[in-house]
């Protein structure tokens, strides 16, 4: 049984403390059930399950330690943090070894409680998603294992895949660099037929232009200084398969010339030989480049072009999909979590604000970097902004340089407050609730309203000063 985010149970013998936490957590929007001793909670928990249990370590009865096993036994167990007094701390961080979430002392403060409180949920949210999207991929067709992401312009990328794929003619790919190219290539490759025959993948600005022909179509043995034996070249080991051309753009225009032909005839003729060969490779290319440009300036072939727009793919670049960017981060901070053990559960709020806030002209490819980055440098439960690049963690939008128009435009930030300030009096100034509906933390709406409070304070002031 699956229960809402929003559901929590707090074990509490102090009626007066039990009564207070229900009461801040209520107020907060969380349905809250209190229980004053623990065989209570245990006695429902099969019926009523909870995404969090907040219990004091020392009860009547089973206590705190008791009930953190019991709970661990339960198939879809919820986040447990613990209460205890100052002079237990040891304890507690013993329960934290056997796998307790969190834990906080006497007296409490109610602050400390809510980001607690919000760190797990997120948290726990964060795992159901990415346990959701491994059952996706294992339940996916072929060839979409190895994609990530769930937004609409995603699901659309994942159609078009699935539409070009049983073709055999030539597709385009496109994208920013680090935008996923290569993936959506080996997708096509292995929900086509030929997903049992060889995936070559060549970059095309990585071979010297003087190779480049010997390394496609091969070569005769004598047929330059050094060539002793001979070579069947890229595209003979790829027959029957498919041959990526990675950065095709860098292809010299008289390597795109026997491309086209290849395309045309299905036949190389290896470098040094009279004779040519019959093949069956499907050609796939990529580029971050706008090859209409190319062609425009005389650096790529028209004729080339058009025969291989005719199925054209565009990979969405991150900035485009950023209902995904949170998955991506946890994803690859979970992976990093197999290959090297670490007490490193997830990324606060405030890490979470920095990769949003940054534009990541490396696509994917970057934000995995960085998470990579932040792992390793990671001295906390959470990933927090300091453990990321300095310049995704320091990047502030520019949004003070004027657009060149004749009209007023108000910058981002100035429509960011304004919006938060209508829902602030749809909320009757209930900041918690105004967070939830905008989907963000209650420390990230005080840092949005930052500015305009402290102008309000300035604004004061110098009223003042004038009387």
């Amino acid at each position: 049984m699956i229960c809402s985010p929003s559901q929590l149970a707090i074990v509490e013998d102090d009626p007066a403390l039990l009564e207070l936490l229900q009461e801040e957590l209520t107020g907060q929007g969380y349905q809250v059930t209190a229980f004053a001793q623990a065989e209570d909670l245990l006695a429902v928990l099969a019926e009523q399950p909870f995404a969090l249990v907040i219990s004091d370590i020392r009860l009547p009865g089973i206590s705190g330690l008791e009930l953190l096993s019991r709970i661990k036994q339960l198939s879809n167990p919820p986040a447990l943090l613990l209460i205890t007094a100052f002079g237990t701390v040891r304890q507690a961080v013993a329960a934290l070894k056997q796998g307790a979430d969190d834990f906080l002392t006497k007296p409490l403060d109610l602050d400390h409680l809510t980001l607690s409180v919000q760190r797990l949920l997120a948290h726990q949210a964060l795992q159901r998603e990415v346990q959701q999207l491994r059952q996706q991929q294992l339940e996916s067709p072929p060839g979409i294992t190895g994609m990530i992401g769930k937004s609409r312009t995603m699901r659309r990328l994942y159609q078009q895949i699935a539409q070009v794929a049983p073709a055999q003619g030539a597709v385009l790919i496109q994208g920013e660099s680090g935008s996923g190219k290569e993936l959506v290539a080996q997708a096509i490759h292995q929900q086509s037929t030929r997903s049992e025959q060889p995936f070559i993948a060549v970059n095309c600005a990585g071979i010297p232009a003087e190779l480049m022909e010997s390394e496609f179509f091969g070569h005769a043995a004598g047929a330059f200084t050094g060539a002793r034996n001979a070579r069947p070249g890229l595209f003979k080991e790829a027959d029957g398969g498919t041959l990526l051309l990675d950065e095709i753009a860098e292809m010299p225009l008289l390597l795109q010339a026997k491309l086209l032909r290849v395309l045309q005839e299905g036949k190389i003729r290896p470098v040094g030989s009279d004779q040519e060969y019959s093949i069956d490779v499907r050609i796939l290319a990529a580029t971050h480049q706008d090859l209409e440009q190319k062609v425009e300036a005389g650096s790529f072939r028209a004729d080339l072009f058009y025969r291989l727009e005719t199925f054209s793919l565009q990979v969405p670049p991150l900035r485009e999909r950023a209902d995904d960017l949170e998955l991506l981060a946890n994803v690859f901070l979970q992976k990093l979590k197999q290959q090297q053990p670490k007490n490193v559960q997830g990324i606060s709020p405030e890490a979470l604000d920095c990769l949003y806030r940054y534009p990541f002209p490396g696509n994917v490819r970057e934000l995995q970097n960085a998470i990579e980055r932040a792992f390793t440098f990671a001295d906390s439960a959470d990933i927090q902004p300091a453990d990321l690049p300095g310049r995704i963690c320091n990047y502030q939008p520019e949004t003070d340089q004027p657009l060149q128009s004749h009209t007023s435009w108000p910058s981002l930030q100035q429509l960011q407050r304004n919006y938060v300030q209508q829902v602030l009096q749809h909320t009757a100034g209930n900041k918690q609730k105004a967070a939830q509906l905008l989907g963000i933390t209650r420390r990230t709406l005080y840092r949005w309203l930052e500015p305009a409070e402290q102008s309000s304070v300035n604004q004061e002031t110098s009223d003042h000063a004038k009387d």
